[in-house]
């Protein structure tokens, strides 16, 4: 039982640290932004795609073209798309990776120009520096 105990203190103490917590919220934001990213896709990126592979069909656009070979059809226009919208993904990530990195460099700067504060000194020096007062006191 003691096994048990020491397993379920050592995940709560990671899944309470903060790196997870901003994994957590990593992901959530991906998945909210990689929503955002499919619309631009769907919406604008698709038709252009199939405005350049001539790829249209009855029900109004069809993304890219397609090719047959022995019989089997292939169509690339979603791989394409899949294509497009993850470099559009990567980019924005990689960006936004570069900025809180740079922010979290300006922070630790600024930190480490502040002045450190003198060390306390120790108790034989407090002692040392009594005795040196006592001896000139007297002189």
């Amino acid at each position: 039982m003691a096994d048990k105990k020491s397993f379920l203190t050592e995940f709560k103490e990671f899944a309470l640290k903060g790196n997870v917590m901003d994994m957590a919220i990593g992901v959530i934001i991906g998945g909210a932004f990689s929503s955002i990213v499919t619309a631009l896709t769907d919406s604008f990126i698709n038709p252009l795609i199939a405005c350049l592979t001539g790829g249209t069909g009855e029900d109004g656009v069809q993304i890219g073209g397609q090719f047959t070979i022995n019989g089997a059809v292939f169509t690339y226009g979603a791989f394409l798309s899949a294509v497009v919208n993850f470099l559009i993904i990567a980019m924005i990530l990689f960006c936004l990776i570069k900025i809180v990195n740079k922010a979290m460099s300006i922070g630790k700067k600024k930190e480490e120009e502040a002045p450190a504060a003198p060390p306390e000194p120790s108790k034989e020096e407090v002692l040392l520096t009594e005795i040196r007062d006592l001896l000139k006191a007297k002189q």
